[in-house]
Formats: structure tokens, C-alpha cells, sequence
């Protein structure tokens, strides 16, 4: 393959699927961009690229391993990985009609905010091991050298990850028409003031995260909330935002997003729903972070 153009054109061809591996990774949209691009740059390093057998494969764990090693320089630093607080960096969309099969593919294809949520608190070679593993298929065999251990060891990294996260991730309604009942009901009683409607579509053991950025974690503005009275009076709090708040796709469920007076996005929030009731809040509003969003054309 000594046609660099060539080589350029296959690996576009799987970029989005690097993004897709890299964002699962690190939660972080620009950091994925710069693993993926880190990908590239060993893949045009390489003496001789023709001999890849299986590029896909290749270049997913190459991306693995450069996001493993960003992981380990976190935890390390003992940075967002461990703050309580953190709320990953959301993807927004627009709102899928029964005609809009493409969003609504696009929505199959995401991953939930809480799942992301979850994956944070997983060390980085249980988080690698599992979505590889689990989100991705790629083989034990495969993820082994990367993590350097045996395939024996790397399967039961993934095994407890599996277990921690089945413990962790709340419960969880896919089903979009559902998601938006409990959030147009959330929205409706906290601009109404009404707290007992408030705690009726909250679900008993709801929690609320709320990042508002490196500077202010530790302060009111970067929370966690546990139990549907403490999030209902947080709600009633900030219902000023929620009024004027567009109606989009966070991820792969529902979700709000408050814009300021020139459009640009001020913060997300986007909802685990089951039974009916709201299980988990995200909310987003790091500034540095909201300013590289981009408002979803169709916005509701």
C-alpha cells in the first residue's frame, strides 16, 4: 500500500467507527478526535501498512490501546475519572419522527449517558476490556496484548466491568414516547411550581448529577443529588432554565438543552426514564465544554 492517498481513503473508512470505540472510552468528544487522529498518525507510520491483514481490527485496537494509556495518565493525575460529579461530554441530535429513519438509526446506534456515567468509575483496563469486548466483539485474544495480561485474565476484566456495571447503570426505558411523558411531565411541574408533581415522576431513588466544570466542582453548582425530595426542590430551583429549554436527542434517550440570547448552547440535561419515572438526571453545564456543542437542527 505504498499509495498514501489510498491509505488515507481506507482509513477514512473506519474513522467513524474509531470515534464511536474512543468516545465510548473516554467519554470525551475532543479527546476521541485526538485518539482517532493519534491512530491515524501510527497507521501513516507504519514501514509497511500493506501487510495489515485486518485494518478494522487493527486500527480499533491501536485506538484501544492510545485510549487506555490517556485513561491511565487520568487516573494517575486523579482527575475526571474519579470526580462523582463528572458528566460526560453529550452528543445531541435531532428529534426522530416516525419518518426520520435516519435519526432514528443514529439513535439504535448511540450509547446511553448513564451507561457513560458508569463506565467512569471502572478502572481503565476493566472500561478497555469491556467495550471492546461488549460493545465492540472484539475478541479476548485481541484485547489481551493490549492490557497485557492473558486472554484467561483479560475475560474476567471484562467479567467483573460486566458486573459492575449491571450493578451501577440504572433501570432504563429505551422507548423514546415514554422518555418524553416523564420529562414533559418533569418540565411541566417544575415550571409550575408543583413539588408533589415533581416527586411523583421522579422514581424514589432518582439521582441527579450536575457538572458545571472544573472550577466550580466542589462547589453548589457541581452536585450529586440522591431521592426524589432533594432533586424535586433542586428542579424547583433552576425551573427558569427548563422553560425555555429545546426538546432534542441527548445520546440515545431524550433530553433538554438551555440555550443563551444568541442561540448558543448553555447546557444539557438529558434522563433515564422506567416506569414511567424519571431513574437519573445528567446535567452539563461546563462551560468550556457547552461551547463546543452545536444546536441540533429541528430542536423542539
Amino acid at each position: 500500500m505504498d499509495d498514501p492517498d489510498l491509505l488515507a481513503r481506507r482509513f477514512e473508512e473506519h474513522r467513524g467507527h474509531l470515534r464511536a470505540v474512543a468516545y465510548r472510552m473516554l467519554g470525551s468528544l475532543a479527546e476521541a478526535e485526538d485518539a482517532v487522529q493519534e491512530a491515524w498518525l501510527r497507521l501513516a507510520r507504519t514501514d509497511r501498512p500493506d501487510t495489515i491483514a485486518r485494518l478494522g481490527a487493527w486500527l480499533t485496537t491501536v485506538t484501544g490501546r492510545i485510549c487506555l494509556d490517556l485513561l491511565r495518565s487520568r487516573a494517575a493525575r486523579r482527575e475526571q475519572s474519579l470526580d462523582e460529579t463528572f458528566v460526560p461530554d453529550p452528543v445531541l441530535r435531532p428529534l426522530a419522527g416516525p419518518a426520520d429513519p435516519e435519526a432514528a438509526a443514529l439513535r439504535a446506534d448511540s450509547v446511553g449517558m448513564a451507561l457513560l456515567v458508569v463506565l467512569e468509575r471502572l478502572a481503565p483496563d476493566e472500561r478497555l476490556a469491556f467495550v471492546l469486548h461488549d460493545l465492540f466483539a472484539v475478541p479476548f485474544d485481541d484485547i489481551a496484548p493490549v492490557v497485557e495480561r492473558s486472554t484467561a485474565a483479560t475475560r474476567q476484566l471484562a467479567s467483573r466491568a460486566r458486573r459492575r456495571v449491571a450493578q451501577a447503570r440504572p433501570a432504563a426505558d429505551p422507548d423514546p414516547v415514554r422518555q418524553r411523558e416523564a420529562l414533559d411531565a418533569f418540565r411541566a411541574a417544575s415550571r409550575d411550581g408543583d413539588f408533589e408533581a415533581l416527586v411523583a415522576v421522579l422514581h424514589p431513588d432518582v439521582v441527579l448529577r450536575a457538572d458545571a466544570g472544573a472550577l466550580a466542582r466542589g462547589a453548589a453548582a457541581s452536585k450529586v443529588l440522591r431521592g426524589a425530595k432533594p432533586v424535586a426542590d433542586s428542579a424547583l430551583l433552576f425551573a427558569r432554565f427548563n422553560a425555555t429549554a429545546r426538546t432534542v436527542l441527548v445520546n440515545d434517550g431524550v433530553g433538554l438543552v438551555g440555550v443563551d440570547e444568541d442561540g448558543a448552547v448553555r447546557s444539557v440535561l438529558s434522563v433515564t426514564v422506567a416506569d414511567g419515572r424519571i431513574t437519573g438526571l445528567y446535567i452539563l453545564a461546563d462551560p468550556d465544554r457547552t461551547a463546543r456543542l452545536e444546536l441540533p437542527e429541528r430542536a423542539g
